[in-house]
């Protein structure tokens, strides 16, 4: 197993470990990573797909929160240097949205895992901007297979 220091903020780094590719990289941190638990991050920029008029729009929060969850699975197949399987939402059974980030703030997800069983992982999850919460999911996602 490989013994990385946290956090990870080379955003190269954090996109080789999910599967989406620029322009649609909704991640560019992993701030913490235990057992069932990860913390990703995301610096709101106008070079963001969904930034519009200096707000990150709603489908790119709910893109943020999925792909939280690939960087979990991203990352554990990279500490087992495998390659990591590509995973789509399942189904969001929540999600509220409070307020949507601005220009510049830094967005960080925590990601807790429920429940894992046969490539189907149960997650909630809480996006915050300076502890504030701006977002909350809960979500399945499914390894394609």
């Amino acid at each position: 197993m490989k013994n990385i220091e946290l956090p990870i903020l080379d955003t190269t780094f954090v996109e080789n470990l999910i599967p989406q590719k620029a322009p649609f990289v909704m991640v560019d941190k992993l701030l913490l990573f235990e057992e069932n638990k990860i913390v990703a991050g995301l610096t709101v920029s106008n070079k963001n797909i969904f930034t519009s008029n200096e707000v990150f729009q709603e489908s790119g929060l709910v893109e943020h929160m999925a792909q939280s969850v690939a960087l979990y699975t991203g990352y554990q197949y990279f500490l087992k240097n495998e390659p990591a399987p590509t995973g789509y939402i399942g189904s969001i059974k929540t999600i509220q949205i409070n307020r949507l980030p601005k220009l510049n703030e830094q967005v960080e997800t925590s990601v807790t895992v429920l429940q894992e069983f046969m490539g189907v992982t149960l997650v909630d999850i809480i996006s915050r901007v300076n502890n504030e919460v701006i977002g909350t999911s809960q979500m399945k996602t499914v390894l394609a297979s």
